[in-house]
Formats: structure tokens, C-alpha cells, sequence
């Protein structure tokens, strides 16, 4: 009897559309935001159709906010919770708290979406029914209703399912043109033809949205757990075939290909000769492939829907598994097809979804009503808890290249070499972000969450880049990369977790991406009270001048540091954009600072995408001349070109061992994770490479004493040296004892005199006794240059005066431009123009000025005459008081030099006229 009262009131609970209940385990993610629902947390199910048996219902969770926007965005005949008590199961066995909760957004959902509400019958259940009879007829009469309407549900959505235009077979047509076109305008051309015009010319009439997510399966990642050998020993065991035959195949380096091939020679299973299913099926198969861990359950779940494939779709599908679809397009390419803003829109914010919606032509939340303007685009596009595109550095070659692209004057900030974090914090809720916009590990993150209350009391909602890694509690210095990890932070007793701040993007409300960085800083300096060894202001000072850059770089590189960051101080924060600038030893002066060794190639394995088939990565490594062994250092893919990756085919001579132990040669030794697929027949006949990187590292996985090379690249080919010449194991051990302090910093301070000071002046600020004056202006320069040792407090200092000058030029600006009367806007406007030709003029004499001192302060230093100025400024006879201010004295070959290195810079026309200026001296005009 019990048995069937249970029977009974499942079959009832599953005709319920919603399910609720507290998570038991903590391990299933959102439906809708992909974040995981914690234990204990109440959370929402719609019911759905289940892969793992035919007929069957299974619960696709949400956060109750999430559910709640969900239906914020359905159509109006899609099912919604009219009756919690009637439409969700479970609801009895909620306490009257959760109740509450529930009632409480369906109540805010109903008044702000009356319209998508459809209205509600009485139930005949609540008239109070005179007998039981009559309640078996209204219950009768209502199932007959709900059949009928499930009947026209189902017909729409299969209208809908039935157009062509989400057919899985039109979306692999698309991914095909789109891999076959090369130019980015032509794959984007391709994408705005298929969503305006559709596969049948007469309109698309297909889910842009879920279009969207296949197109981009990157952005918005579903976690499968199964790698390439995974994926081959399933679809063995599927397809009844050889195992090593598949993982020879896979040698090629396409497992979709591999597995599409075995597919069809399958005696087992047969495609398909023609293609059924839609993109709406691929995507509830991949939504509950992520659910599933067991190997057992993975292969029932491939089974289901093989029988559906033909061996193309079968392909795609498992292309879609590895998050790559081969079709070289990413989110630019396809965001720009359906809109020409949506691509901005999501580097501030990764919700495909939510960006997609707004910009679909049907949208009730039309992108001209909300992005009028930078600051109403933004308060859309950005908010909490939604990771926002971290803006990144491109490499910066010398000091001239960073004067040229900071003339504004930068914030030279201290390079961490930690791992990159983005902290959102809403209240008391926090969520961490990596660079890639994935959630940190716990481990790294989570003490974060009283110290950051406590650096920013009254930060109720803020959004911070940072920086985290360990740092020594003595000596206060940061720790090498790479010991944040559970098992290396053991290694390190006396040391913290360290956020340090350097940027933040919003503010109690506040968006401030459009604000410049020196505002920026501002409210971070205003706001943040630092917390020692646990939350930490990052080190910057203002620099505007090139010897003072020059010296900042040479400070932290002795100190050991990975670099600089530089950033314009005029910069605004700009999403996924590289314009800030990093400095690395490696990048200066064509890479002269760089940490370089000479090894051999000791082995190789097989490339991946457009190089699977081809040796592409190789093992590099030293002799060790006391054991009479060879040892690995490290592995390297990048620095040869495609000709010379060709030719090494060839010329390489390697037995292969398939990354098997046992095969390895008794003169290597090397540990598991670096046996490769091919190993050197004899290693003292194989080619001596250049390798250079960032620095040595000792991270114990190389069994040269654990030394290696951080971002190895090969930069030469050594054809002047063999396996006797290059970098021993004893020579290798002394590279890597060499203390940061030692390095040659010769080359960088040698190009200063090259570079032009490009130190921003103010000509207001400016008496012409001072500016004219050689021992104020080398006076000032000291007392920049001492600064550098000091702390990041140094910077509200040198700051202070900058930042509230540059309020009052925008104040005085903005008071320029209001004219008290109508009949003297003219002469305003003329008065204005001559002021800014005087500014103008001013500020190229004294530029001017500065030369004439900065080459006869060299040249007198020098002892030179010879390459410097046409004059000597140490001859008597020389007079320089009678020389305009606007005449420089140099040679033929200075002139010649400087023009090589010059760029055009930005045209600036005035209103002046133009006179003869000439100089009363000998030299020739």
C-alpha cells in the first residue's frame, strides 16, 4: 500500500513544471549564471526532457534570482510559477522563511513584468467544492486544459524547432564558410547575412541566442572533464574499435577528426544519412553532458544520441566538447555581426546572453534607448558580479617607445609576478575572477573576504583589479611565482596571501572605467586604508621624465621584480584592449638584458590544431659532464616559422617512444611529464638552439638541478656550435646564481641620450629665470631621481600638485567656453586662439631650450665635440645670448639620425602668422 501512495505522488510531483529544494551536495551549477549553487542554498528546478532515459523529467536548477530573470525573458506563452503550491514540488516541505522569500520575487516579478503574466482562472479547487465528485471532475476538466495546452505548446516550439534555420546541419554549413573565409570582414559578413536573411533568403527565424553560445563555445564554457584520450577510450568501448588504432590517429591532432573517421567504419553503430538534429538538441545533450563525471554514465549519454548523427554532426558535436570549432573566429568576428556595438558591449560584460538580447531588432530594450551616450552604455553593460575583460599590457622595447606613447606623462607601477584577480563585492557576497574570467581557487581567495571590509569601510558594492601572491612578512618583499599553490605555500612558513590593488572599475554605485587613470588612483589612494601583508596599495610613481623612467626600470630590475606596467595618465580603463605598456628585461634593447642559454634538442612532440602531425614542441637540454647523462631544461613551441618548422621535419633525427617510460634511452633522464613522443637517436648530433626567456626558475619538474626558463622562445639557430660548446650543466648552474644586480644595464641608460625629454610643462607654472636656469633644472632632476627608493606613498606626493592642476584646467577650460553676450562670442573666440598660440609657443621654447641644454650637458660630459653640436659651448668666442630661443645648433649627422627615428606626429593648426626668425651666427639657414 505505501508503495503505491509513493508511486502515486511521484507520478503527481512530476507533473508539477518546478521543483525546489535546498542543494544537498553543493556540486550543481546554475542553469543560467553557471555558478555553482551552494550547499544549503534554495534553489529552483524546471522540469526538463532527460537524455539518460526516454519519456522522463529532470530538474535544470537555478538560483531563485536566476529563475526569476530567466522568465523575465521567455516569451509570454512559456510556463511561469502562477501557484507555488499547485506548480512547484516540494513547496509544502519549505520552511514559511523560504515561502516568504519565493513570494516575495514572484510578487516583485508580477509588478515589474504585468504584461507577461498571463491571467490567472479561479481554481475551481478554491470554490470549496460541495462533494468529492465534483472535485474529481474539476481536477478531470483540468487535466483535459493542461493536456491541450502542453498540445499547443508543443506544436509551437516544434514550428519553431522545424525551420530550418536551427538545424544543426545549416549550423555546421555556416561554421564551414566561416573556416574557409580569411579575411575578418568576410567571416563577419557571413555571420550578418545568416541572422538578417536566414538559410532560405526570407528571414532569420532561428534562436539567435543559442546561436550565439555554439558559435562561441569559449566564452561561455560548460566544464566536460574530458580530454582527447579521454574522449578516444569512451567512443572505443562505443564504437567497438582498436583503442591504439584511434590513439594512432589521433597522432594527427584533430580527436574530432579521429573520432568522426572511426565512426563511420563502425560495425556497431551506423550514422545517420542525414542530418535530424537541431541546435536545440545539441545543446540540452551538452548541458547534461556537464553534469555527468562517471565514465559509465558518459557512455550511456553518447549512446543516446549517436543513432541521431551522421559522422559530420558527430564531429561538430565533439569539437563543441573541446571548445574549438576550428573555424579561426572568435567573439569579434561573430558579435559583430549582430550588432556593430554588441562586441564593446561584452568585453565590459562576458553575459553573452544578456548583450545579445539587448541588441536583437525585436528587443524590448532597444540599444538606441540605452546607449545614447559612453556613460549610459556602460551603466548597462557593467555590473556586479559579472566579469568585466581585464584591460592588458603590450611589451614596451624602450624608453622612446614608452615617451612616444604616454606624452601625457605615466604611472610607472611595480610588475607583480602573481596571478591576476578581479574581486567583485556586493554587500557581503564576493566572488573572484581570474584572467581568463574563471573563478579563483578557494584556496587563494577566500580570507580575502574580512580584510577587504576592513581596507574599504564604507565599499558597500566595488569591483577591484589586483594582483595576488605571497609575500615575505619580514622583509615584505613578494615571493617568485608559482607559490600560491597548495603544496608550495607549505614551503614558505613566514609568509602571507597578498591582494595587492591597483585599479578599481566601480564604486558604491559609481561606474569609473570612463574616468582617466589619475582619477582612478585617486579614489583608490581616498578609500583604501592598506592592510600590511594582506591587502596592499601597488607601488607607482609619476614619471615625466626619460632619464627618471630609465632609473626606475634599473631599480626594480636589481631588486629582482619581474618589471614595470606603465599607463597614461590621461588613459581610461578599456576593456580586453592592450594599452598600458609593460616593461621586462626581455623586451629592452632587443632582448641584450634577457636570460638566454644555449641547449640541445633532445626530443620533440607533436603539435595540436593547424600542427597536429608535426613536431612542433621540443625538449631542450645540457650535458652533464660528471655523470655522463643528459638532462632536460626545458620545452619550447615558440620562435620558428612555418618554413623552418617544415624543414625540421626532416632534418631532425628521432626515433619515436610514444611518451612511454620504458622506452626512454638510458643518456636521458628525464621525469614523467617531460617524456615526449619522439626521442633523439644521438643527442650529440643534434642542432644547438638559442633560447631565450623572462628568467631561470627552479620549479623541479627539469632534472637539470630543477633549473628552466620561464616563456622560452627560440631566438637563433646555432650554427657555429655543437653539443660540445653549448651551455653545460655546470655553465647553466652559474647562469642562474647570477644575482639581478649583475645584469649590464649599460645598453638601456646608453640609449637615454637618443631619447627626447618629453616632461610635460606648464608654462603658468613656469618663471622664464627658472626655466632657463641649467642648475635648477639639474636640481629638479635630482630630487626626482632620489624618489625612486621611496614607498608608493611617494606618489600622493608628486601627485598631489598634478592632479589638482589638472582640475583647474578643466575648470578653467569649462569657463572658457561661456560667453557673457551674444555680440562678443567673436572676440572671445579670437582671444582664445591667440592665447593658445602663445601657450603653444612657449612650451616649444622652452622644449627647445631643454635640448640645447640636455646635448651640451652630454656632449661637455662626453668630452665629445665631434657628435653632439656644430658649436663648442666651452669656446669664449662663442656667444650665446644673442641666439633666438627658437634656434638649435646641431650637425648634419645628429639631424640625419634623428630623422630616421622621428615618427609623423598629429597635425595641430593655428591661427598665426608666419615672420623670419634667423640667428646672427655663421652656420648656414
Amino acid at each position: 500500500m505505501s508503495s503505491d501512495v509513493e508511486e502515486e505522488e511521484s507520478q503527481q510531483g512530476e507533473e508539477k513544471p518546478f521543483a525546489v529544494e535546498r542543494a544537498k551536495t553543493g556540486r550543481a551549477k546554475c542553469k543560467r549564471c553557471k555558478c555553482v549553487i551552494e550547499k544549503g542554498e534554495i534553489r529552483i528546478g524546471k522540469y526538463v526532457t532527460s537524455f539518460f532515459a526516454d519519456g522522463k523529467l529532470m530538474p535544470a536548477w537555478h538560483h531563485v534570482t536566476c529563475l526569476f530573470d530567466a522568465f523575465a525573458k521567455q516569451r509570454a506563452t512559456t510556463k511561469r510559477i502562477d501557484d507555488p503550491a499547485e506548480d512547484v514540488k516540494g513547496w509544502e516541505l519549505l520552511s514559511d522563511d523560504d515561502k516568504t522569500v519565493i513570494l516575495n520575487k514572484l510578487e516583485e516579478f508580477e509588478k515589474s513584468c504585468p504584461t507577461k503574466i498571463s491571467k490567472k482562472t479561479t481554481s475551481p479547487r478554491k470554490t470549496a467544492p460541495s462533494s468529492s465528485t465534483t472535485s474529481e471532475k474539476t481536477m478531470e476538466k483540468k487535466k483535459k486544459g493542461t493536456v491541450t495546452d502542453d498540445k499547443e505548446k508543443d506544436k509551437k516550439e516544434g514550428e519553431k524547432i522545424s525551420s530550418k534555420d536551427d538545424s544543426f546541419r545549416e549550423f555546421r554549413r555556416v561554421c564551414n564558410n566561416i573556416a574557409n573565409a580569411d579575411a575578418y570582414t568576410d567571416k563577419t559578413a557571413i555571420i550578418k547575412r545568416m541572422f538578417t536573411k536566414g538559410a532560405q533568403g526570407d528571414g532569420f527565424k532561428g534562436d539567435i541566442v543559442l546561436w550565439c553560445k555554439l558559435l562561441l563555445p569559449g566564452a561561455v564554457k560548460r566544464i566536460y572533464n574530458l580530454q582527447s584520450k579521454q574522449l578516444i577510450k569512451l567512443f572505443a568501448r562505443l564504437l567497438l574499435q582498436d583503442e591504439d588504432a584511434m590513439l594512432e590517429h589521433l597522432e594527427q591532432g584533430d580527436v574530432a577528426e579521429t573520432i568522426s573517421m572511426f565512426f563511420e567504419n563502425s560495425v556497431s553503430v551506423s550514422p545517420c544519412t542525414a542530418s535530424v538534429l537541431t541546435i536545440q538538441d545539441v545543446d540540452l545533450f551538452l548541458e547534461s553532458l556537464s553534469h555527468l563525471t562517471k565514465e559509465e554514465e558518459q557512455i550511456q549519454h553518447f549512446r543516446s544520441i549517436l543513432d541521431r548523427c551522421t559522422s559530420n554532426d558527430l564531429k561538430m558535436i565533439v569539437r563543441l566538447i573541446k571548445h574549438d570549432l576550428r573555424i579561426n573566429a572568435g567573439p569579434k568576428h561573430i558579435l559583430e555581426g549582430v550588432h556593430v556595438d554588441a562586441y564593446r558591449a561584452f568585453q565590459m560584460s562576458r553575459d553573452l546572453e544578456a548583450v545579445i538580447r539587448r541588441f536583437l531588432p525585436d528587443s524590448e530594450e532597444k540599444p538606441s534607448d540605452t546607449l545614447g551616450s559612453p556613460s549610459s552604455r556602460n551603466k548597462v553593460v557593467i555590473s556586479l558580479m559579472t566579469p568585466v575583460l581585464p584591460m592588458l599590457a603590450e611589451a614596451c622595447t624602450s624608453v622612446e617607445m614608452a615617451m612616444r606613447k604616454c606624452p601625457n606623462g605615466m604611472l610607472s607601477e611595480v610588475k607583480y609576478d602573481g596571478e591576476r584577480v578581479q574581486v567583485h563585492k556586493s554587500g557581503n557576497d564576493f566572488r573572484y575572477f581570474s584572467r581568463s574570467l574563471k573563478p579563483v581557487l578557494p584556496h587563494k581567495v577566500n580570507l580575502f573576504k574580512d580584510y577587504i571590509a576592513r581596507a574599504f569601510p564604507d565599499g558597500d558594492d566595488l569591483i577591484l583589479d589586483s594582483e595576488v601572491l605571497m609575500v615575505d612578512n619580514e622583509t615584505g618583499q613578494p615571493l617568485p611565482f608559482g607559490t600560491l599553490g597548495i603544496h608550495k605555500k607549505a614551503e614558505f612558513k613566514n609568509a602571507n596571501v597578498c591582494l595587492f590593488v591597483f585599479d578599481c572599475l566601480y564604486y558604491n554605485g559609481e561606474i569609473l572605467i570612463n574616468k582617466s587613470m589619475l582619477e582612478r588612483r585617486r579614489i583608490l589612494m581616498d578609500r583604501m586604508t592598506e592592510i600590511p601583508n594582506r591587502i596592499m596599495l601597488s607601488e607607482v610613481h609619476e614619471v615625466h621624465n626619460p632619464r627618471v623612467l630609465a632609473e626606475r626600470i634599473v631599480h626594480v630590475l636589481k631588486l629582482g621584480l619581474e618589471g614595470l606596467v606603465l599607463k597614461d595618465i590621461d588613459s581610461k580603463y578599456e576593456p580586453g584592449k592592450r594599452h598600458w605598456l609593460k616593461v621586462k628585461k626581455d623586451y629592452l634593447c632587443g632582448g641584450a638584458m634577457a636570460d638566454s642559454a644555449d641547449l640541445v634538442v633532445l626530443g620533440a612532440w607533436y603539435g595540436t590544431g593547424n600542427k597536429g602531425g608535426m613536431l612542433s614542441i621540443f625538449l631542450m637540454g645540457c650535458y652533464d659532464e660528471e655523470r655522463d647523462k643528459w638532462l632536460t631544461v626545458t620545452k619550447v613551441h615558440t620562435g620558428h616559422d612555418d618554413t623552418t618548422l617544415t624543414a625540421l621535419q626532416d632534418e631532425l633525427d628521432m626515433v619515436k617512444i610514444g611518451k612511454d617510460v620504458d622506452k626512454l634511452p638510458s643518456w636521458l633522464l628525464a621525469k614523467k611529464p617531460m617524456v615526449p613522443d619522439f626521442v633523439a637517436r644521438d643527442p650529440k648530433k643534434q642542432p644547438v638552439w638559442e633560447i631565450t626567456g623572462a628568467e631561470f626558475t627552479n620549479q623541479g619538474v627539469h632534472t637539470a638541478d630543477g633549473i628552466s626558463i620561464r616563456f622560452p622562445r627560440v631566438t637563433r639557430i646555432r650554427h657555429d656550435k655543437d653539443w660540445s660548446t653549448a651551455t653545460s650543466l655546470n655553465e647553466l648552474r652559474g647562469l642562474f646564481k647570477k644575482k639581478p644586480d649583475s645584469v649590464d644595464f649599460s645598453h638601456l641608460l646608453g640609449t637615454l641620450a637618443d631619447v627626447k625629454d618629453t616632461e610635460k610643462k606648464s608654462p603658468r607654472k613656469r618663471s622664464p629665470d627658472s626655466a632657463t636656469s641649467p642648475r635648477k633644472v639639474e636640481k629638479k632632476a635630482r630630487k626626482v631621481t632620489s624618489s625612486l627608493d621611496e614607498p608608493s606613498t611617494s606618489f600622493k606626493e608628486m601627485s598631489e600638485e598634478s592632479f589638482e592642476k589638472r582640475k583647474r584646467d578643466k575648470r578653467d577650460e569649462g569657463s572658457d567656453n561661456i560667453a557673457d553676450v551674444q555680440p562678443r562670442k567673436k572676440k572671445l573666440k579670437v582671444s582664445k586662439i591667440e592665447a593658445k598660440v602663445k601657450r603653444d609657443v612657449a612650451e616649444e621654447t622652452q622644449q627647445n631650450r631643454d635640448v640645447d641644454y640636455y646635448l651640451t650637458e652630454r656632449m661637455d660630459a662626453e668630452g665629445s665635440s665631434e657628435s653632439s653640436s656644430a658649436l663648442d659651448p666651452d669656446d669664449e668666442d662663442t656667444d650665446f645670448t644673442n641666439f633666438p630661443r627658437t634656434t638649435k645648433h646641431v650637425n648634419v649627422s645628429w639631424l640625419e639620425e634623428s630623422a630616421t627615428r622621428s615618427a609623423k606626429q598629429d597635425e595641430i593648426y593655428h591661427a598665426v602668422q608666419l615672420i623670419g626668425d634667423y640667428c646672427d651666427c655663421s652656420c648656414a639657414h
